[in-house]
């Protein structure tokens, strides 16, 4: 028979977001896929645009933020 205990039952590979590292480590982490995010967004052809039936104006602000701008 096993038992259950709040120990048993932790979820070690939920993030701690108390610990400052982990705040930094996330923080860089989405600094990183916002700018590659904007980096493609920015090398999209009229093409690709007309595609999802936008143009570059729909996306210029967005692809024109700075990394650490949400």
């Amino acid at each position: 028979m096993t038992t259950c205990n709040s120990q048993t039952m932790t979820n070690h590979h939920q993030a701690d977001f108390s610990h400052p590292l982990t705040l930094i480590s996330d923080t860089l982490h989405t600094w990183s896929q916002r700018y590659r995010a904007r980096q493609e967004l920015a090398h999209l052809t009229d093409r690709d645009f007309h595609d999802v039936g936008a143009s570059w104006s729909d996306f210029a602000t967005e692809a024109n933020k700075p990394f650490w701008q949400a």
